[in-house]
């Protein structure tokens, strides 16, 4: 999820047959706690190993485009478990899901926090990612249930907070921890966490009977649709650069799957009674607009909070706990904003409000195109502070958008999409980035070398030179190869901003199919 924004909560608005008192009692506070830190700690763990990535990868053997498996795994699990997790909820109970979703966690936790080779560190993340996207939905559902509606607001300020800090302070945790004990503790840390969360879980929420004779009710054609359509169609777009594309007969079988898990997914749509996502809802002029923009924005931030903390490693020598700091600034706005954002929704014009968003977002990146080999961290502070403006501006009121494009009763449906589709976007920016760099560095790396002819005095006084400093002629042209090196990544990192930027831009007209919110309208609540 960074994810760096709050996510849209799964559910049908609430409508409970239990009458809720006007104030809630400390046993209804302790079950939100208990929310809020399980989401806390799902969103925490989506952005908390980008920038200690290259330790990482160093320690497990992986290389640069293949590390981005460790951020992605954790996205695609979370893209098929969140439609999901209301349905487990009624069957399993929310006492049983949240219980078994925090143990299994954690217990993924510890996995990725022993791995020692890139295949036990994916397995690792891809079981975080489909015990962790149970936690962050179901964190509305206890605010949306147990709080009385006067005091429903404070819950979700208390949870908008948690959803946006998570991302923006996990890059900071995960590189103060690999700096000063190892990288293991950004993993490790989850183990105290996860005991304080199965604490309050057994504490404050009641037990509820499994219901599992909804278990044949299921669209599973949906569900393994979803695992095979976008488990594949993501390895593909990871895989397909390393493998040649379609001359490798993996990237083949790998696109038939894809392929046949997004027939399957389709097939579900007619001959479920519910299905897992009810694909019908992009029909609607609004909600399809919300869809495309929201998974554009989510390429943005997930791709912008990995791409950033790969320049300053890689580029300019920055550790792992600096770079989170830079990546940490995006979110001093988001936490400033979120008590009034309230009050933005009832007074701005939702259409104004995301063109004023979206575009903040294409100047954030814009002013990141211009990199050189001597950029350093000030360069990304304006637009760090500039994209977090912008993503408030975009994601809350996208939120309520997405919610109310759809009658009540879909409105679980609508928001399994649209957290979807935000992760999905992130999905498709961290496989894009690894497909992109290798071509666009290839491309850059050639047109250098095609401007340095070895007849050409300046290379010849050069190599000389360099020669007689490093001792040798060999040393001299591995130097210059560095050098040829470094300033194409840095031109490559320059074109994902750009790529990044254009994007945003493509899809901000789509806020003309937006309608205006309720006059004076505050949040929809939704589980």
């Amino acid at each position: 999820m960074t994810a760096d924004n709050p996510p849209v909560s799964r559910g049908r608005a609430v409508a409970d047959a239990t009458p809720v008192p006007e104030r809630a009692d400390a046993a209804a506070w302790l079950a939100v706690a208990a929310g809020t830190l399980g989401a806390l700690m799902a969103t925490l763990d989506i952005s908390i190993v980008n920038s200690s990535l290259p330790t990482i990868q160093g320690e497990i053997g992986a290389s640069g485009t293949e590390g981005t498996w460790i951020a992605t795994a954790y996205l695609v699990a979370e893209i098929v478990i969140i439609p999901l997790s209301g349905w487990l909820e009624r069957v399993l109970g929310l006492r049983t899901l949240l219980l078994l979703a925090a143990s299994l966690f954690t217990l993924f936790s510890m996995l990725c926090g022993i791995s020692t080779t890139l295949p036990m560190m994916i397995i690792g993340r891809i079981g975080q990612g489909f015990t962790g996207g149970a936690l962050i939905p179901t964190a509305m559902t206890i605010i949306a249930t147990r709080l009385p509606r006067s005091q429903q607001p404070v819950g979700n300020a208390m949870f908008g907070v948690t959803a946006i800090s998570g991302p923006v302070i996990g890059p900071v945790i995960g590189g103060w921890l690999t700096e000063n004990v190892s990288w293991h503790y950004a993993f490790f840390i989850n183990l105290p966490v996860g005991a304080a969360l199965i604490t309050l879980l057994l504490v404050a929420i009641p037990h509820i009977k499994p219901k599992f004779g909804l278990l044949r009710e299921a669209d599973w054609l949906g569900i393994a649709g979803l695992a095979l359509g976008l488990g594949g169609l993501t390895v593909v777009l990871e895989e397909g650069e390393r493998e040649q594309w379609f001359s490798s007969s993996t990237i083949i079988w790998l696109t038939c799957v894809s392929v046949l898990g997004f027939i399957l997914l389709f097939a579900g749509q007619y001959f479920a009674r519910r299905p897992v996502i009810r694909l019908a809802l992009l029909l609607d002029r609004q909600f399809g607009a919300v869809v495309m923009m929201v998974t554009m924005v989510g390429m943005v931030i997930y791709g912008t909070s990995y791409v950033i903390p790969q320049f300053l490693s890689s580029i300019a020598g920055y550790n792992s706990l600096q770079s989170g700091q830079i990546v940490l600034l995006s979110g001093v706005p988001m936490i400033l904003m979120m008590p009034f954002t309230p009050l933005l929704m009832r007074y701005i014009d939702i259409r104004a409000a995301v063109t004023f968003g979206m575009l903040l977002l294409a100047l954030s990146a814009f002013m990141e195109t211009g990199l050189t080999t001597l950029s350093d961290g000030s360069t990304f502070v304006d637009s760090q502070l500039l994209r977090g403006v912008g993503t408030v501006f975009t994601i809350m009121f996208l939120n309520q958008a997405a919610i109310r494009s759809v009658p009540p009763e879909q409105a679980g449906d609508a928001a399994g999409l649209y957290n979807a589709a935000r992760n999905l976007g992130g999905s498709f920016a961290l496989a894009g980035i690894a497909v992109i760099q290798d071509q666009r560095m290839w491309l850059h790396m050639r047109r250098i070398e095609e401007t340095l002819h070895a007849n050409a005095l300046d290379v010849q006084d050069y190599i000389a030179a360099q020669s007689q400093a490093l001792g040798g002629q060999s040393a001299a042209l591995r130097s210059l190869g560095n050098t040829i090196q470094i300033q194409a990544l840095t031109m490559t990192y320059s074109d994902l901003f750009w790529i990044l930027c254009m994007g945003i831009l493509v899809v901000t007209p789509l806020v003309f199919f937006l309608r205006p919110l309720p006059k004076g309208a505050g949040p929809v609540t939704a589980h």
